[in-house]
């Protein structure tokens, strides 16, 4: 894979950016020549200009909110709305279960606004639960090999 990849991370406690360093190595094994990890709070909507794929990797805050650091960039593309149309990207969701209303919400806030903004998902949304037996760290790899394919299989 030529193309860079951005990961970009929206987190509270560091499980975030935990998922972010997984991904980043499996998708480094994989052979992805540049692999680089953003915290959103760095970044306004056009880092979608560069180009390659992005990754969202986001937990949930409070309820059903994005982290702090994510905020900005949120609200930017809600107000901005940009168009994302050649923008493609995959989201890493983390968030616990026993908040049933709001689970994995932080993601899904992303998801819902790119997709508004015309840019393409690529393959499943994944949702970590905290509350789960599943290691972050499991969950990221395993999703990141499957991304990396759905990826490679549209290109």
């Amino acid at each position: 894979m030529s193309q860079a990849i951005y990961i970009l991370v929206g987190t509270m406690t560091g499980n975030a950016e935990i998922a972010a360093e997984e991904i980043q190595a499996v998708l480094e094994d994989e052979g992805a020549l540049s692999v680089e990890i953003i915290d959103m709070q760095k970044v306004d909507p056009r880092v979608f200009d560069r180009p390659g794929r992005f990754v969202i990797c986001t937990s949930t805050y409070g309820q059903g909110d994005v982290p702090d650091n994510a905020t900005k960039l949120y609200a930017e593309l809600t107000q901005q709305r940009p168009d994302l149309s050649h923008v493609h990207y995959g989201v890493f969701g983390l968030g616990d279960s026993t908040y049933a209303d709001t689970f994995n919400f932080g993601g899904k806030r992303f998801d819902d606004v790119l997709q508004e903004l015309g840019a393409r998902r690529i393959g499943e949304r994944a949702k970590h639960n905290a509350s789960s037996d599943t290691k972050v760290e499991a969950m990221s790899a395993e999703w990141a090999r499957s991304w990396l394919a759905t990826l490679e299989a549209e290109a």
